[in-house]
């Protein structure tokens, strides 16, 4: 069969791959970002606005694109991963997991049985996939994507554990999560707490010295160079709004300088 996740394909490769969070509803939105190149997109469930009628119809606008829709869900519970996959999903970013027991069950509602405990119902899966139900369901298992957020203290605790956990395709360092976590708020210009940014700096040298797959954050051509040279294989570029809110200060800019 095909191979339909050519996110997973890249990273097979040996390939870094490009992720953008998309927060709004909007199937234009989906459709302008999943058409700009980008890898991955991820719609957020978690902080975002998007409910699972926007989703199904943000993930159909990805066709026609080698972008891989995935989806951060707000909880690490099963029932919530279910109805995205079969939505079309082709990957779940999993946030607040503490401990290698988190990652397993987190990892384990991904894959249909033998392997994991996936509920049979992928109805709207095949037509995003053109595909009939037992075709999916025969390949699923190999397309989907698993990252894990590591964004608590007590997974920076239980990271060697946790990274022992098979299947887990991505761990993504989320700087300022980890600080709000240890109740350190970064400040206006992204600079952490030393507290907060020594526990950044310890998982990172952790997973990195495992040759454990890294994503970060993104912000310029710099910051992908230097996590490039540090074998980050996902560079996130960062939300829908940051990039909108830059666009934007380009309008303020020109307001004031005609007035």
């Amino acid at each position: 069969m095909a191979r339909i996740n050519f996110a997973k394909q890249r990273l097979a490769d040996g390939k870094p791959i490009t992720i953008l969070v998309v927060t709004m509803p909007s199937v234009a939105h989906a459709q302008l970002w999943a058409n700009s190149g980008v890898d991955v997109l991820i719609f957020d469930m978690e902080h975002g606005v998007i409910d699972i009628s926007s989703l199904h119809a943000m993930i159909a606008a990805t066709a026609g694109t080698e972008t891989t829709p995935m989806v951060r869900v707000p909880w690490n519970e099963p029932w919530l991963v279910k109805p995205v996959l079969d939505a079309g999903a082709l990957g779940i970013m999993f946030p607040l997991v503490a401990t290698a027991q988190d990652v397993e069950r987190a990892v384990s509602s991904m894959y249909y049985p033998p392997k994991g405990e996936r509920g049979w119902g992928p109805f709207m899966t095949q037509y995003r996939w053109g595909m009939p139900h037992h075709e999916y369901v025969a390949q699923a298992n190999e397309e989907m994507l698993t990252f894990i957020q590591i964004e608590r203290p007590e997974a920076v605790e239980n990271l060697d554990e946790i990274m022992q956990v098979p299947d887990v395709d991505m761990f993504v360092i989320s700087r300022h999560d980890m600080s709000t976590s240890m109740g350190k708020i970064a400040s206006p210009t992204h600079d952490l707490d030393p507290e907060a940014q020594a526990a950044v700096d310890q998982m990172e040298a952790k997973l990195l010295a495992a040759e454990a797959p890294v994503a970060g954050l993104t912000r310029d051509l710099r910051a992908a160079k230097n996590q490039r040279e540090k074998n980050y294989q996902g560079l996130i570029l960062g939300f829908d709004w940051m990039l909108l809110e830059r666009s934007a200060g380009i309008a303020t800019q020109i307001r004031e300088h005609v007035s």
